[in-house]
């Protein structure tokens, strides 16, 4: 652990250095604005970049022309919330204070994050879509983790529908007209969140920004107006009507990147941010037919080779780690790459700080990506490795070393160890066979792991209305809680 501290110290300064050689020429408000975008749900192989023959997403693949494909970009956790929790604060999640998928779990007050990271610098921080790291009168919303502005759910069950009768803006109700909540309702929510983010870029245009945009599509429910654009494309597709609208979906949140893109285009930015779009964890065997035994659209099946991630959304294999990534940044990021690259969530904290020329927090576990984002001459060193990479998630462990990954599914299992070089679908268990990787990839394991310390609430009254309005805004009675207790129960409709 010492030798990794050393290492990480030592990238940091080195880190320091090169940013502020990036910034050397740049005015204070010339600091690269950035924009991550994080589709819900959407697996490795759903895009069309990756040749899924049934989705079409045209922006996305042209983040992937015009920049940078990751192969091997991992999800900081297998679901939702804590996932999002590596991701804002560059931890692993033997380190996070959100390790479980409650949907309101708070981060403890005071946790640093990108925002929290950036705004010194004179950023406008600004957040859009699903939070999932503290429901309203915890510790752990938004605007008290360096956000100016973060608009849509905070609760994830909150978030299981596009028709709410409010979304949250800082914590205050913004009403939407003619929602009750479930599939019913005349307001789409993700149309007013996409609105929102725009209005915020216009807003800032002038100063650096951080706009993270966390957006709910396509995770269901699997709803889409019959109005909108994309439906058009799929409503008389062979597939259950589920499945129709979950592509549909899909293609409507592509024309919101490609708005997006235009949009900073015409504001005369694109050559100044770097843009970044994912998915949040590993994709679900949706829609499973006879001839489709891993859903319709294949998100974790290759779909010209057949090659398949093992598991799925919730679990530690491939299936459930595995991610879209692309990133795009004009006159910095070489167009048409393909990056083999080993990394994860938490190794964005680190990666936008140099960025922005910000001190990253002295105790998270990320390496910063910027050599291989703008290559190491641009970045003036050799891009960081990890000596192993770690995951843990409700009784689930896992470890990768290079190629080498060991997982323990479950509490009481028995260790599994895989060589993803030649066997990325993890059918050959080598434990018995390889003693000593598998003896050293546990040893970091313990290493790695820590007791999660979880954030507070001081009441959960909002945070209930809010899981509530799920269906339609009529809460049941309050249930208050002082003293600091934990967030609500899993929704394991979440899980």
């Amino acid at each position: 652990m010492m030798s990794h501290l050393l290492r990480y110290t030592r990238a940091l300064v080195v880190g320091s250095l090169v940013s502020l050689a990036l910034h050397a020429a740049e005015p204070r408000g010339d600091r690269p604005n950035i924009v991550y975008i994080m589709a819900d749900e959407l697996g490795y192989f759903e895009p069309s970049y990756a040749g899924n023959p049934h989705l079409r997403t045209p922006n996305i693949d042209r983040l992937a022309a015009e920049g940078v494909r990751f192969t091997q970009g991992l999800a900081g956790s297998a679901v939702c919330a804590p996932t999002r929790c590596c991701f804002l604060t560059g931890k692993h999640s033997g380190h996070t204070s959100v390790r479980s998928n409650g949907g309101g779990t708070p981060l403890r007050a005071g946790e640093a994050t990108i925002a929290s990271v950036l705004k010194p610098l004179g950023y406008a921080t600004g957040g859009f879509g699903k939070w999932g790291n503290g429901g309203r009168g915890s510790t752990g919303v938004p605007e008290q983790h360096g956000f100016d502005v973060f608009f849509g759910y905070y609760d994830q069950v909150h978030a299981h529908t596009y028709y709410p009768p409010y979304l949250i803006r800082n914590s205050e109700e913004v009403p939407l007209p003619g929602n009750h909540g479930g599939s019913a309702g005349q307001t789409y929510a993700q149309y007013v969140i996409f609105s929102e983010a725009t209005a915020f870029i216009r807003a800032n245009q002038a100063k650096p920004f951080f706009c993270y945009l966390p957006f709910t599509p396509p995770h269901g429910n699997f709803d889409l107006p019959d109005s909108d654009a994309a439906w058009a494309l799929y409503k008389d597709k062979p597939w259950p009507e589920p499945a129709r609208r979950y592509a549909a979906m899909v293609t409507m949140l592509d024309r919101q990147v490609g708005e997006l893109l235009a949009l900073l285009k015409s504001l005369d930015l694109e050559r100044n941010t770097l843009v970044m779009f994912s998915g949040d964890n590993g994709g679900n065997d949706y829609f499973v037919t006879p001839e489709f035994p891993r859903g319709v659209h294949g998100a974790n099946k290759h779909p010209q080779t057949g090659v398949e991630f093992r598991g799925r959304k919730g679990t530690l294999y491939e299936g459930g780690l595995r991610i879209p990534v692309v990133a795009r940044w004009p006159g910095k990021i070489a167009p048409g790459r393909v990056s083999d690259h080993l990394w994860y969530f938490p190794d964005i904290l680190p990666t936008f700080a140099e960025i922005a020329g910000a001190p990253a927090p002295a105790d998270i576990d990320g390496l910063s990506l910027l050599p291989e984002l703008i290559g190491e001459a641009a970045a003036g060193r050799k891009q960081a490795q990890h000596p192993y990479l770690y995951w843990e998630f409700v009784g689930q462990t896992a470890v990768r070393a290079g190629g080498w990954k060991a997982i323990q599914p479950k509490p009481a299992a028995a260790w599994e160890l895989y060589d993803l070089k030649t066997d990325v679908s993890e059918t050959k268990n080598l434990a018995a066979a390889q003693p000593d990787i598998l003896a050293r990839l546990q040893t970091y394991a313990t290493a790695a792991h820590a007791p999660a310390v979880e954030g507070t609430f001081s009441s959960t009254t909002l945070h209930e209305r809010d899981r509530a309005a799920k269906f339609g805004g009529n809460p049941p009675p309050a249930k208050t809680k002082k003293g600091g207790k934990k967030a609500a129960a899993p929704d394991k409709s979440e899980e």
